[in-house]
């Protein structure tokens, strides 16, 4: 990928981080790629998609453990669980032979799997060496008859955010618009308006959850980017009445080329908590401007909302006053925020690392001015602040769980290798769930119980 290209990536007019005063998006500094590169970024993004072969080009530690990559659930064919990659040697680097492995690798993909398509992450060996990614891609299409899409985001290109974007150009160069959807049919005859949502990954399921409600409101999914996704979704996803940038805003660069080149209107939303589910159902309507779509939905919203009531009452009782330190980024540092205070809980800070403007913006209007941001997740000055204001649990991803855990405090995980779904109005009653059971295991006592042997009086061990 040229400079240029990375410039304006970077760039992004949409993307409330471009401030030249401020550092700009994803702009990258020594060290910027510890939390995630290029590479990482634009695979996570796209692997979701799941009758895609995703091919690795570049030595084989850059596959990683794609099995666990991310907690993302499909209901068809899951070949994104199958890592595939060239494996690079020295040899080949001495030799020269990167393009033909990566003929022959897209050619074996083809023949093993028979995938929609082929997609090729580009890694840093072979952007340092010159492979020609592109032009090994377009032969191996006009040789093999099946779409090959080169994803160039090498690793040293930038930060995962980066790499987000980088995906999402890739699909709206080489996929987005290159299919027609097969027309909307509604079983009773009403009217169906199509939706598109960038940025759900259906994590642990989490998209299922609103699956039921969108068919109850006549509105299609066309496609995602890319959670429970199909190579031909995403073909079509230009003819979408409404878009959804979903739970990020790395990918933000896709929502408005679409609306500039297709004319696709998108509003910003997000599916954790009661009230962010009812509003994104409200955004749809208002979106697409049906008057009877917008009836449906209030409809729709009042019965889920009382029901949601309903079930919570239990588990608010339970949790009424507790405190949580909530270390994530992203639309979670706010959506999440509002969903515990409505379980009734503090929350006496929240991460902010991969927050932007906006973000934090709704988290001083859910938290006050004077809300506790958390830029660095220095593990020492988390557990600081967590015996500084009695914190009953830490809500982050899996990398801060040994933090928790050494400190004999509650963790509950909350980013995206995680087993439970906490979108949607389930996905409320979900998160309630397993608060209350981490807070109130039994183990956490047990622990921190002087051990027998202190207990008798004995020596130290």
């Amino acid at each position: 990928m040229k400079a240029k290209d990375i410039a304006a990536l970077l760039d992004e007019p949409a993307c409330a981080h471009n401030d030249k005063e401020k550092s700009g998006c994803a702009r990258l500094k020594p060290g910027a790629t510890a939390g995630g590169c290029s590479f990482d970024g634009a695979q996570i993004a796209l692997l979701p998609i799941s009758d895609v072969a995703h091919v690795v080009h570049g030595p084989i530690a850059c596959s990683g453990s794609s099995w666990d990559n991310r907690g993302a659930r499909a209901s068809g064919r899951a070949l994104y669980r199958i890592g595939m990659t060239t494996d690079l040697t020295e040899q080949d680097v001495i030799m020269g032979r990167g393009e033909k492995r990566l003929f022959h690798a897209i050619g074996q993909a083809i023949g093993t799997y028979a995938p929609a398509a082929v997609f090729v992450y580009n890694t840093c060996v072979p952007a340092l060496i010159g492979d020609d990614l592109e032009a090994v891609c377009k032969a191996a299409e006009a040789r093999f008859g099946t779409r090959v899409v080169p994803i160039d985001a090498a690793g040293f290109y930038g930060t995962k955010n980066l790499g987000n974007r980088i995906a999402g150009e890739a699909m709206v160069k080489h996929v987005i618009g290159t299919r027609e959807p097969a027309p909307a049919v509604s079983p009773d005859g009403g009217r169906v308006h199509d939706i598109a949502l960038v940025g759900e990954f259906n994590i642990a399921g989490e998209l299922w959850h609103m699956l039921p409600l969108f068919d109850e409101l006549g509105l299609r999914v066309l496609g995602t980017l890319s959670g429970d996704s199909r190579f031909a979704e995403v073909q079509g996803m230009h003819r979408a009445e409404a878009l959804m940038m979903v739970c990020s805003k790395a990918m933000i660069n896709v929502a408005r080329k679409l609306e500039e080149t297709w004319g696709v209107p998108w509003f910003e939303g997000s599916f954790y908590g009661g009230a962010d589910v009812s509003r994104a159902l409200r955004g749809f309507a208002r979106v697409i401007g049906d008057p009877d779509l917008a009836e449906r939905a209030e409809r729709v919203i009042a019965r889920e909302e009382a029901k949601l009531e309903t079930d919570l009452a239990p588990w608010r009782a339970r949790l009424a006053g507790k405190r949580a330190l909530l270390y994530t980024g992203g639309v979670k540092s706010w959506s999440v925020v509002a969903a515990l205070q409505g379980l009734g809980m503090e929350v006496v800070a929240t991460g902010t690392r991969k927050s932007t403007l906006d973000d934090k913006a709704r988290i001083r209007d859910l938290m006050g001015d004077d809300a506790t941001m958390i830029e660095d997740g220095n593990p020492r000055k988390m557990l600081d602040l967590c015996a500084e204001r009695g914190v009953d649990i830490l809500i982050a991803g899996g990398r801060n769980m040994y933090t928790a855990l050494k400190a004999r405090l509650p963790f509950l995980h909350i980013n995206q290798e995680r087993e439970y779904a906490y979108a949607g109005y389930p996905g409320m009653v979900e998160l309630a769930r397993q608060i209350a059971l981490t807070i109130e295991s039994p183990i956490w006592p047990a622990v921190r119980r002087p051990a027998p042997w202190h207990a008798r009086g004995g020596p130290a061990r």
